[in-house]
């Protein structure tokens, strides 16, 4: 019976891989299950392999337990899907997600064809390279606590301190008054000068202008 060992690789995690040796009459199903064995994760997750070309396009999806909508389009399933019916290329590549609501991607790559070992079970770890990331990390990253109270506090929104209001009791003089009193003063001083101008006292004598002539005669002329 011939052996596939497949490179099955993180996209994201390129310093994380693991080596695995499948028969070639066994499911992708099998193989699903032999990953996440090695990774530590629980495989009982909605997963696809997709055959990929050289630069990891997705073609064909073998899928396990795929939604209503792949049913009907009638996807190939991985529990009735035996590998050597997918292996076209000594080199076969297959694109593989894992659960679809938090997933991750791999890069499974046929490298090697090989003829059975007696004695071993398969699928097999051949090899394990690096720590596999947590299946469910935490998405929040952080706990975030919500106000005790929907009321907007300004007080405490603007961190007030009591004590800040009596640098305020100390300003006793703002400006404002000693700007209204040099109006007041000013509004005077026009006042001054227009009535001096236009006084009957400056320039104007009265027995200069008329005032000789009210006791004059006209033997004068």
């Amino acid at each position: 019976m011939a052996i596939y060992r497949f490179k099955v690789t993180f996209e994201d995690y390129d310093d994380v891989s693991r080596e695995i040796d499948v028969k070639s009459n066994q499911t992708f199903e099998e193989l699903h299950a032999a990953i996440h064995q090695a990774t530590g994760y629980n495989p009982d997750y909605s997963s696809s392999f997709y055959v990929s070309n050289d630069q990891w396009t997705k073609g064909e999806e073998i899928a396990y337990k795929p939604n209503e909508r792949k049913v009907n389009r009638g996807v190939a399933l991985m529990e009735k899907s035996k590998l050597s019916n997918f292996i076209d290329d000594p080199h076969q590549k297959f694109y593989y997600t894992f659960n679809f609501d938090r997933p991750f991607d791999f890069h499974v790559e046929l490298i090697k064809i090989l003829n059975e070992t007696a004695g071993v079970t398969y699928p097999s770890v051949f090899k394990s390279v690096g720590e596999a990331p947590k299946q469910f990390g935490n998405v929040l990253g952080s706990t975030v606590i919500p106000p005790t109270s929907e009321e907007f506090d300004f007080l405490n929104e603007m961190e007030f301190n009591p004590e800040d209001a009596e640098d305020f009791s100390e300003v006793k003089d703002t400006g404002l008054g000693m700007a209204e009193e040099e109006e007041e003063e000013s509004s005077e001083e026009e006042e001054d000068e227009f009535g001096n101008e236009f006084s009957d006292n400056e320039g104007f004598d009265d027995d200069e202008y008329g005032g000789g002539r009210k006791g004059g005669s006209h033997d004068d002329y």
